[in-house]
């Protein structure tokens, strides 16, 4: 599978420097990072990328509404939602606001996220 294109939105630079290099040991390309929701919409509609790696807590909103904006989008991304607390709740409304599925920060390097990642999305 060649490599996707790929917006990483969390307000911590430490889980976004280990996101990019995880995804790009993969071969997939980060288009930009974001620290929160405002500036992921703007990177979002600037850089086009085909999936957006989005954390649930966000300094200026949440993930999960993110995801709902970022699905509405005319050429929507793939949005898979991440964060520290691997909740079922948490699945459960990453579905509910059309992410592509949802996981848990410590299984960022698993097979979970190369799965999705895998998936065929939205474009």
């Amino acid at each position: 599978m060649p490599g996707r294109r790929i917006l990483i939105v969390d307000d911590d630079p430490g889980f976004r420097a280990l996101a990019v290099a995880v995804l790009t040991g993969w071969g997939h390309s980060v288009t930009g990072e974001a620290s929160g929701a405002e500036q992921a919409l703007a990177l979002a509609a600037a850089t086009q990328p085909e999936v957006v790696i989005v954390d649930v807590g966000l300094p200026d909103g949440d993930g999960f509404a993110l995801a709902e904006q970022l699905s509405a989008m005319t050429l929507p991304p793939d949005v898979i939602v991440v964060s520290t607390d691997c909740s079922a709740a948490h699945v459960e409304a990453a579905h509910r606001a059309g992410a592509l599925g949802f996981v848990a920060k410590e299984n960022l390097s698993e097979d979970t996220l190369r799965h999705l990642l895998a998936s065929p999305g939205r474009r």
